[in-house]
């Protein structure tokens, strides 16, 4: 089988590559990257030591796509994964359309020409922002949770957010390319015939992603800790207790692997969420605790300033995943903890490499 992965050197396109090698040897493995991220040179080696084939391309530029070599599948794993993008200041809203959006279409044309299967990886921030920001909630052991007893939105339970739950807008620029990416992907298709799969991820964490606190916060949060770097509590009364789950990008090879081989599945199943789910929520305090004992004492400054698009709690109910795929996370949240840990240890100026001010 032949597999085309973009944003390859990214933490989530590298990362995926390494576990489809890992679970098998019938497969051949080429991904391309624009390399803008810093840090994403660090995996250009031992990809290549791996056996992938890897290639210079941007997204955005359709010819750079028509030079890629064919392939059976093709995973997105490129984009602007910042849910600030395009309002912060370091990303203008027309690189994050041409990015997240655009690029998609370039790719679609791609699988369109090349007959192609795409799996999209997506996000839990195509979800609508305000029934989730005014949430009711209750502070339980540091961390919220949804108030019990009180009627909760459609779609959303104690067990998380479900794929029923609200895409109405505002969802933020980022959220609205990523939806609009997968109403795409999924028209292209039916349109023309190929099989297409979205998988609306939790917040990936592992060992060697890129540190920044609005893309790879459980990252960010321990080597800034190990560094000893200013941290603080923003928003919500400054007091940390803002949840979200976290899920090791590894876990998503063994549910990719039975979307290859699927046989025509209704569309509405072709959506699901992947996530680690409840057992994997965790909130900035809890995160602080753990760091606490992993690395010595902090103070960690509170700070009520909100911040754009900041829920209280946001976790990703995987039940449709479990019940298709039979697939559930893997990696306990304390294991992907220690890895980032053991990553931060080895390499002391991580956030320096790979999120420059």
């Amino acid at each position: 089988m032949r597999i085309l992965i973009s944003g390859i050197c990214g933490f989530v396109g590298g990362a995926v590559a390494r576990a489809l090698l890992e679970r098998g040897s019938n497969r051949q493995i080429a991904g391309f990257d624009n390399f803008i991220r810093p840090g994403s040179e660090t995996n250009r080696a031992e990809l290549k030591r791996l056996g992938v084939r890897l290639y210079h391309a941007d997204m955005r530029a359709a010819s750079d796509l028509a030079e890629l070599p064919d392939a059976d599948w093709v995973i997105d794993a490129a984009a602007n994964p910042s849910v600030l993008a395009g309002i912060d200041g370091r990303t203008s809203s027309r690189q994050l359309v041409e990015h997240n959006l655009l690029g998609t279409v370039n790719l679609l044309e791609c699988c369109r020409q090349r007959r192609a299967g795409l799996v999209l990886l997506s996000t839990s921030r195509v979800y609508a922002i305000t029934p989730l920001a005014s949430l009711p909630v209750v502070v339980e052991n540091d961390a919220f949770r949804p108030a019990p007893g009180l009627p909760l939105p459609a779609g959303i339970s104690s067990a998380g957010i479900d794929e029923t739950f609200s895409t109405s807008a505002p969802i933020s620029l980022y959220g609205a390319t990523k939806l609009a990416s997968e109403t795409l992907a999924l028209e292209y298709g039916e349109s023309f015939g190929f099989p297409v799969f979205v998988n609306r991820c939790g917040v990936m964490a592992g060992a060697g992603q890129f540190g920044r606190a609005d893309q790879g916060i459980f990252a960010y949060w321990l080597n800034a800790w190990l560094q000893r770097r200013p941290l603080r509590y923003l928003g919500f009364g400054g007091n940390g207790h803002q949840v979200r789950d976290c899920l090791h990008p590894r876990d998503l090879a063994p549910l990719l692997e039975q979307q290859f081989a699927a046989p025509a599945i209704p569309v509405a199943d072709r959506v699901i969420n992947v996530s680690g789910g409840i057992a994997s929520a965790t909130s900035l305090r809890q995160l602080s605790d753990w760091c606490t004992r992993e690395f010595g004492a902090q103070e960690v400054i509170p700070d009520g300033t909100p911040r754009p698009f900041d829920i209280p709690w946001i976790v990703l109910d995987h039940a449709r995943a479990t019940r298709l795929w039979r697939w559930q996370p893997e990696t306990p949240v304390n294991t992907i903890l220690g890895e980032i840990a053991a990553h931060a240890r080895a390499h002391p100026g991580w956030l320096d490499l790979s999120a420059p001010l």
